[in-house]
This record gives C-alpha cells, sequence and structure tokens, in this order.
C-alpha cells in the first residue's frame, strides 16, 4: 500500500484511490481478487492506474468489475442506458472464472455513505 502524497504521477493515465471493494477482497500477496474474510464487508483497494486506450482488449480472465458512486448501485437510466450511479468499469485480475464474481455481485464503490 503506497501514500497517495508520494506517489509520482504516471506519463500516461492516471492514478486513483479511495475505492472500495464490495463482496470481495484484494489479495495484495497473489495481486487478485480473493474471498471476502468473515465479518468484511468492504475492503479498500491499493492505488489503481488507469490508463484509457481506444483499442484496449481486456483480459478474457480479468473481471470486469463495475465503479460506482454509492452502494446502492441503482440511479436513473441516463441516455447511454447506464445507471447514473455507475461511472466505468476496470479490469481486476483473478484466478478463478470471472463469472463467479459475477454472481457474488462484486462491484467497486467510491462512497460507503454509511
Amino acid at each position: 500500500e503506497k501514500d497517495p502524497a508520494r506517489v509520482e504521477s504516471p506519463e500516461e493515465g492516471t492514478i486513483v484511490y479511495g475505492l472500495y471493494l464490495d463482496g470481495a477482497r484484494w489479495d495484495a500477496k497473489e495481486r487478485t481478487l480473493a474471498e471476502s474474510r468473515p465479518k468484511e464487508l468492504y475492503v479498500e483497494m491499493p492505488l489503481i492506474h488507469l490508463d484509457p486506450k481506444v483499442d484496449y482488449v481486456n483480459d478474457p480472465k480479468d473481471y470486469v468489475c463495475p465503479v460506482y458512486k454509492t452502494l446502492a448501485r441503482a440511479g436513473t437510466l441516463s441516455t447511454t442506458g447506464h445507471s447514473t450511479n455507475f461511472i466505468l468499469a476496470i479490469c481486476i485480475p483473478t484466478n478463478v472464472e470471472p463469472g463467479h464474481w459475477v454472481k457474488r455481485g462484486v462491484a467497486c464503490v467510491v462512497s460507503l455513505n454509511f
């Protein structure tokens, strides 16, 4: 875990922090998604380097994780067909079939609002 204030800005993209994982946890040692520990509801994600690419094709073994503004995950439907609560999707490495995390409803949120 790095202090965001001490991380150099990348030449391309940006560093984001303050995302919380709901329904799973980040295993820093294995650098992959893992099952939540007992009584562990939300886990802070490490710093994430977002580097958007025009022709990016994600690894089919990665979990395409939705990122929402709040835990509600619901919002009004925008003209794009997405909830207004939806921000973007990020690809997260996993050692199991990505559908495993879909069934668990794993998502990242920006605000825990409790």
